[in-house]
């Protein structure tokens, strides 16, 4: 069973493709389960983000083609939610979706994964940056909002690593996704940036593993081409710490997938 549940729409800004074209390419790559996970509105951030007025229309083209294509590829609705204290909606936190990833982008204001903001990280001591991050996704996992951690450890985007051992830094992290029975994705947007690396690393893969978290799979596509992107080494990544089983979400219920 071939599951991908991270994906995005031109709604977003910063993507490019029509839904129907990334359906046509998920059917090709012979993908079984393929969300949709729109970044959601959030008024801190409009410029890379679709608008309140935007979410009915996301959300039904999205259902229509998943009737469409009913009989060929099981389409499932979601949002990405930007975890950032003061700026979620209950509009997208109690949306008639299948699943919420949950994720982190800007550490108080600072979009960190953003290439025009790149410079601050001269200004901040590494290892307190990577705290700050992990003590956000905790936050976010105890939040009680989400089902699925977004590319776990996205502060490692830019290839910037700290000094202090990574398994320390997110170990409360771990504990509280664990807790809150979240479930973790391997992202592999990361090979197409600056690390070279899916989310997460081998080292969190094996925390998660060792604490019986579930995982899930997403390409992060933005771009059609993007679609079903290095999914060999996901599964390969997956299989090395010890998983075989990969979950999606139907109406926020957890459903278990050999791969």
């Amino acid at each position: 069973m071939r599951v991908d549940l991270h994906n995005h729409t031109p709604l977003c800004n910063h993507a490019t493709g029509r839904p129907r074209e990334y359906v046509l390419e998920a059917i090709n790559q012979g993908i079984d389960i393929y969300g949709f996970s729109d970044h959601a509105p959030m008024n801190f951030d409009e410029k890379y983000r679709m608008s309140f007025e935007q979410m009915a229309g996301y959300e039904a083209e999205i259902l229509s083609l998943k009737d469409e294509f009913k009989e060929q590829i099981d389409i499932r609705l979601g949002y990405e939610v930007d975890y950032l204290e003061g700026h979620m909606d209950s509009l997208v936190l109690n949306a008639n979706v299948d699943y919420l990833i949950g994720s982190v982008h800007f550490l108080d204001k600072w979009g960190f994964d953003n290439p025009e903001f790149i410079g601050e990280y001269k200004n901040r001591d590494i290892d307190t940056i990577w705290q700050e991050y992990f003590n956000a996704i905790e936050a976010m996992a105890k939040s009680g909002y989400f089902n699925i951690v977004g590319h776990i450890d996205l502060i490692k985007v830019f290839n910037f690593k700290p000094k202090k051992d990574i398994r320390q830094i997110a170990k409360n992290a771990i504990k509280a996704i664990k807790n809150a029975q979240m479930t973790v994705e391997i992202n592999v947007a990361g090979l197409r940036k600056p690390v070279k690396e899916a989310y997460p690393s081998l080292e969190i893969l094996q925390m998660c593993y060792e604490n019986s978290i579930d995982i899930t799979f997403g390409s992060d596509a933005h771009k059609v081409e993007d679609i079903g992107f290095a999914y060999p080494q996901a599964v390969e990544l997956a299989k090395s710490v010890g998983y075989s089983e990969c979950v999606s979400f139907i109406s926020r219920e957890k459903k278990l997938h050999k791969f």
